[in-house]
């Protein structure tokens, strides 16, 4: 029975957990331990198998370190508190516009700037000021936030886009359907329509009502006094930050994208040298613990693969589908919304359910279109709401810096809401009229 298998179990265990605030660290390990159990794997080589599956986000973990450091530096110049200032300017005390202005931004991250969740340590945190003053909820933040993480790699071919609707592409002809990117990119704009209707949602309806917070002093950040004009100090902190983008555009690498731009903050002199071990334990402080969450994540799914659960799972599906299309529409979506929950990676979820959803998509009279939708969708899904997506975890890290913003209730929770949800909906309905 499906109810029964490992995975489902395992994930029902991590969220209950979650839920119940149990650390989050702490849940993954156990629900990682109770999937090998239950899948009839030893404790000994169960933890064997989590502990050499962490370096499959080895570089991701590195990457929040260096860049927690590059952003404690960043603040210490000031140059964060002169954008903060300017964007305060910017939105005027319209909270609203502020809230859509981050959701905007962030959308850059996937393509334009392709930093991802780089950028948000750098300048979140210098925005709680404002962001208290104005009363917003932070809640509708982390929805903007992973709106943007999110979205523009489901919809547009550019940066993340294109990687993600590649891996599409490729594991469909894998699995014997010829497609091309080009046809992934224009059935995938459904499944943005409804990320767009549950950012909508969040902003102007369920997160609109003001909720105080208290103004307190976050212990990574140098405090300044905001600047008017921009000096040497502030130019050679964008420096470093353009560093950061352009070595990773040319080398593909995050981490040494971080590194230099640290190094050009200390060769200028815009981070003085008995200043280092400071900013790097503040890097440590701010980032370390979603570093090691990401660590012991791809551990957890290392496990969840390992166990084989996940094909048993994938598969059992055409067993409850019967001859219905919108029942096998609604059940692989769940599949897939199941698997990315745990995995926490839709990137790494793609080729887990292409394998068994093109034949099954076939069989049911799915078009190509619908099959290139239903994956898309059925990885996509639980990216938004796990908590051990980096599309959650990102946003936390920024809002969470002053300690007044809760990773499940105020991060998971409402992400899972307002975008899964729409997901499905539009998951299902597109696949239908495909």
């Amino acid at each position: 029975m499906v109810l029964f298998n490992p995975v489902v179990i395992s994930i029902a265990v991590m969220i209950v957990l979650c839920l119940f605030k149990f650390n989050v660290f702490l849940s993954i390990l156990v629900s990682a331990i109770v999937a090998g159990v239950c899948s009839g794997m030893p404790i000994g080589d169960t933890m064997s198998i989590l502990v050499g599956g962490m370096g499959g986000n080895a570089e991701t973990a590195l990457s929040y370190i260096l860049l927690g450091a590059l952003a404690a530096a960043v603040s210490k110049t000031g140059l964060a508190s002169i954008l903060a200032k300017k964007i305060s300017k910017i939105v005027k005390g319209k909270k609203l516009t502020l809230i859509l202005l981050i959701a905007f931004m962030s959308c850059f991250s996937q393509n334009l700037i392709p930093v991802h969740i780089a950028f948000i340590p750098i300048l979140i945190p210098s925005l709680l000021g404002l962001m208290n003053k104005l009363k917003i909820d932070r809640r509708g933040v982390a929805c903007a936030l992973t709106f943007g993480l999110k979205t523009p790699y489901i919809a547009i071919p550019v940066g993340f886009g294109l990687i993600f609707q590649n891996i599409i592409r490729d594991q469909m002809i894998a699995n014997g359907m010829e497609i091309t990117t080009g046809m992934v990119t224009s059935v995938m704009w459904i499944a943005a329509i409804g990320m767009i209707l549950g950012l909508l949602v969040a902003v102007f309806i369920t997160y609109r009502k003001p909720r105080d917070y208290k103004d307190k002093t976050i212990e990574e950040i140098e405090e300044n006094e905001i600047e008017e004009k921009m000096t040497s100090k502030h130019w050679f902190a964008l420096l470093g930050a353009v560093t950061a983008f352009i070595v990773q555009i040319l080398t593909g690498s995050l981490p040494l994208g971080g590194l230099c731009a640290i190094i050009v903050l200390f060769v200028s002199g815009a981070i003085k040298f008995d200043e280092i071990d400071e900013l790097v334990d503040g890097g440590v402080k701010m980032m370390g613990l979603i570093g090691f969450i990401m660590l012991v994540a791809a551990g957890y799914g290392s496990v969840l693969r390992e166990t084989g659960a996940v094909e048993s799972l994938v598969a059992s599906v055409s067993g409850l589908v019967g001859n219905s299309k919108l029942i096998g529409a609604l059940l692989m979506l769940l599949v897939g919304l199941l698997v990315t929950m745990g995995i926490g990676s839709s990137f790494g979820t793609l080729p887990i359910i292409a394998a068994i959803y093109c034949p099954l998509g076939v069989s049911l009279g799915f078009s190509v279109k619908a099959i290139i939708l239903l994956i898309g969708v059925a990885g996509a899904l639980g990216d938004a709401g796990s908590p051990a997506s980096d599309s959650t975890l990102g946003p936390t890290a920024g809002l969470n810096a002053d300690k007044q913003h809760d990773h499940i209730w105020d991060t998971c929770v409402p992400t899972f809401i307002h975008y899964n949800i729409p997901l499905l909906i539009f998951g299902v309905i597109g696949a239908m009229i495909l």
